[in-house]
């Protein structure tokens, strides 16, 4: 599939992607860097992430998931121009590769380390380095959009939603998952440079004030946020007393004790099931589909 990709700041040359690569007057660049700003996340969090979840844990393969169906369910062009915001490693991107081999995906993230990362094993996928509040992609131009656990790293997500819906085509679909109960916000947070937690309707109003529809709106993790909840009440109890080198170990514990529980992945499946059947009231991570 043709797509046309903006200038970088280095070239006035317009890139061409070959299908292993970007071909810019004589280079050919595994990865288009565009200007990106500070942010909430940093290629050591990335590190930290992967080496203590990766694609194990129960709630990122759930996340994973659902996005997966919400693109099937409401994308109706097979060979949809798929945007992932946040790709990270790529989990969602072979997902999609595997279920959707029609699509053209296409990978971006603000830090670059794991685009260097993801391009050495994804070379057939086009990789863009850039801020979303500096997002330089033409309107009009993607028919989905994903962000998963992202939003709540952009300090001016007013804007960041604005883009989203410049660069989506009439019709497109936006998939949202962030953390959910500003409540909750605590060590686990502040570690990973969360500006915010949401409420589901703020979501919901930040969206529609932008002009999408909402389509689907329901919570990730609803069976399991009794404990999560406790759990989190327990570290602010102990917050005062915690000292700040010791965050990351008891981020780590607490992630890799229910990583690839049994348990709690049989419970995620049967609410994925469940969910695309109805919406939950609460959960840990809020979720929207909105349309252009």
């Amino acid at each position: 599939m043709k797509y046309v990709f903006p200038a970088t700041s280095n070239s006035l040359e317009s890139p061409v992607w070959t299908g292993h690569g970007f071909k810019v007057g004589d280079e050919i660049l595994p990865i288009l860097s565009y200007e990106a700003s500070a942010s909430g996340w940093t290629d050591d969090l990335t590190t930290f992430h992967e080496d203590i979840a990766g694609n194990r844990h129960f709630i990122d393969n759930a996340s994973r998931a659902h996005a997966l169906s919400q693109i099937k369910k409401y994308s109706s062009n097979k060979s949809s121009v798929i945007l992932d915001i946040g790709c990270s490693s790529g989990f969602l991107i072979e997902k999609v590769e595997l279920e959707l081999p029609d699509s053209f995906v296409i990978g971006a993230d603000v830090v670059l380390g794991p685009l260097s990362k993801l391009a050495a094993k994804k070379p057939a996928i086009p990789l863009l380095h850039f801020d979303l509040t500096r997002c330089p992609l033409p309107d009009n131009s993607i028919d989905v959009v994903v962000l998963l656990n992202v939003l709540e790293h952009i300090e001016d997500d007013r804007l960041a939603v604005q883009h989203i819906y410049r660069i989506l085509k009439p019709g497109g679909v936006a998939v949202i998952e962030v953390p959910a109960n500003p409540k909750l916000y605590g060590v686990y947070d502040e570690l990973l440079m969360h500006f915010r937690r949401y409420r589901l309707h703020d979501l919901r109003r930040l969206f529609s004030n932008e002009g999408f529809t909402v389509l689907k709106q329901s919570y990730l993790g609803f069976f399991i946020y009794p404990g999560f909840y406790l759990v989190k009440q327990l570290q602010k109890l102990k917050q005062s007393k915690t000292k700040r080198d010791d965050i990351p170990a008891i981020v780590s514990q607490n992630i890799t004790s229910t990583s690839d529980n049994y348990l709690f992945k049989s419970l995620m499946k049967l609410e994925l099931w469940l969910g695309s059947k109805l919406s939950y009231p609460f959960g840990i991570r809020c979720l929207l589909t909105c349309k252009k």
